[in-house]
């Protein structure tokens, strides 16, 4: 039997656990994500930062904020947090900014991790008021994408990645058309 046959008949043979294989790989590196479209007002929520900076929603305005809910030990959130500081380097100065806030017990476990991993984006911890601003954190990663006038616009269930962060918010960065003279 010539290797071209052989090949044809292992792939025949193992198609099913190619195509489970497959399907695994693309989930694990681009796991399902809902995303959900809103134009919710925000209350103006104060934080502090892990590392003692304070803040509130309203401070924000102007920019459009990735606020992601992470956990140092939730492996999907350590998967996507490389992609939001890629996104975060090459929008910051077009006025973009990330929030993300731990959902870990230990907020010096969050900052260390934060601090190792070289993370310059804000983050700070999701107590019960942040939470509860947010909605039911059921899961994490969960982001949300608030845009220049401080309102939710996108809901994201699952992780996030370079494109998808792309995809939704670089509509919100484009300026505001001027407005039309009348004729």
């Amino acid at each position: 039997m010539n290797p071209t046959e052989r090949i044809k008949q292992l792939l025949k043979k193992h198609s099913v656990s190619l195509i489970m294989i497959g399907l695994i790989a693309y989930i694990w590196f681009r796991p399902p994500a809902t995303v959900t479209d809103l134009n919710q007002a925000l209350p103006n929520l104060p934080f502090t930062t892990l590392d003692g900076r304070m803040g509130t929603l309203e401070s924000l305005r102007g920019k459009v904020v990735l606020v992601n809910f992470w956990a140092t030990w939730c492996p999907y959130c350590r998967k996507e947090m490389p992609a939001i500081q890629q996104f975060y380097q090459d929008y910051q100065d077009r006025g973009f900014e990330v929030l993300a806030f731990s959902t870990d017990d230990d907020a010096a476990k969050a900052a260390r991790y934060m601090r190792e991993a070289g993370y310059s984006f804000p983050a700070a911890m999701a107590g019960a008021d942040i939470q509860q601003a947010f909605g039911p954190i059921s899961q994490i990663p969960m982001s949300m994408i608030i845009d220049r006038d401080g309102r939710l616009r996108h809901h994201i269930k699952g992780q996030v990645y370079y494109g998808r962060i792309e995809d939704l918010v670089k509509p919100l960065l484009a300026p505001n058309p001027p407005p039309r003279s009348p004729r």
